[in-house]
């Protein structure tokens, strides 16, 4: 029983993570299909717009880390919901900022 206890809690989080993940790319290739994706007129805006999902995942896995040193909470399991919700808080972001006017700076 404590084998299955503990396959279940190094699974747990990759299929919490999983399930994220399928869910924003299902909503990004609904945005695609309908041609409603997120452009920027600049090439910094369109790249920083590009790179708000991958940021996301990194923020969210240095926070996990910085978490699971002041807490009692095993690093691996720790990093999966990390990298999760930094995936869905980077796609937050970037239907924000793609939502968002550019300023022209004429």
């Amino acid at each position: 029983m404590e084998t299955i206890l503990d396959i279940g809690r190094a699974v747990f989080p990759l299929l919490v993570t999983a399930s994220i993940v399928v869910f924003v790319i299902k909503r990004l290739e609904h945005k695609y299909k309908r041609g409603t994706l997120g452009k920027k007129e600049t090439t910094s805006a369109q790249t920083l717009l590009d790179s708000l999902i991958p940021l996301g995942m990194l923020a969210g896995v240095f926070v996990s880390i910085i978490i699971s040193l002041f807490f009692d909470i095993q690093m691996f399991s720790i990093m999966g919901y990390g990298a999760g919700a930094g995936f869905l808080f980077g796609y937050i972001a970037y239907e924000w900022y793609s939502d968002q006017p550019e300023e022209n700076t004429n």
